[in-house]
């Protein structure tokens, strides 16, 4: 059984570029090169688009082979499949990695131990319960990463097709 995802490369200085590549070839078994194209949103850093296809745990594979770098802010998606559900990684230096499981239509999917956690920390008055949801939901990530995901001038168009 495969499935497929999107590596997004939201931000990598040069020199880390061809690293970047060598690891997702060490995760997918072939060869691997990428597109860089310049990050408007951070001069100096490149960024870069790969789908793939691999067995379901792939994308954790690729998340765990880029998590180690300080300067790379990166997302890694898998589509769900008839034995696992989708999956979406973020990453970026200052949050770190975050992971959320992910249902046919990319919604979240939030485990209730998850959700009875955050109540119980909002009960005894150590957070808000609104901020806790927002980090479970990754929206801290989110709003670190919205300023990179917009595609800069020059970045390939994926163009989507209705299927009837």
């Amino acid at each position: 059984m495969t499935t497929r995802g999107v590596l997004y490369v939201h931000s990598a200085p040069r020199a880390l570029c061809p690293h970047v590549e060598w690891a997702v070839a060490g995760v997918l078994g072939a060869r691997v090169q990428l597109d860089w194209i310049r990050q408007p949103a951070a001069p100096g850093t490149w960024r870069a688009e790969f789908s793939w296809q691999g067995e379901p745990g792939t994308a954790s594979k690729l998340a765990s082979a880029l998590r180690g770098w300080q300067m790379l802010r990166f997302e890694v998606t898998a589509e769900p499949c008839a034995t696992a559900e989708g999956e979406r990684y973020s990453a970026t230096p200052e949050l770190g990695i975050f992971h959320a499981v992910t249902g046919m239509h990319g919604d979240i999917l939030i485990p209730e131990d998850r959700l009875r956690a955050a109540l119980v920390r909002s009960a005894q008055g150590e957070t808000q319960l609104e901020a806790e949801i927002a980090k479970l939901l990754g929206k801290p990530w989110d709003d670190e990463l919205e300023p990179f995901r917009y595609a800069g001038e020059g970045a390939p168009v994926r163009w989507l097709h209705q299927v009837v």
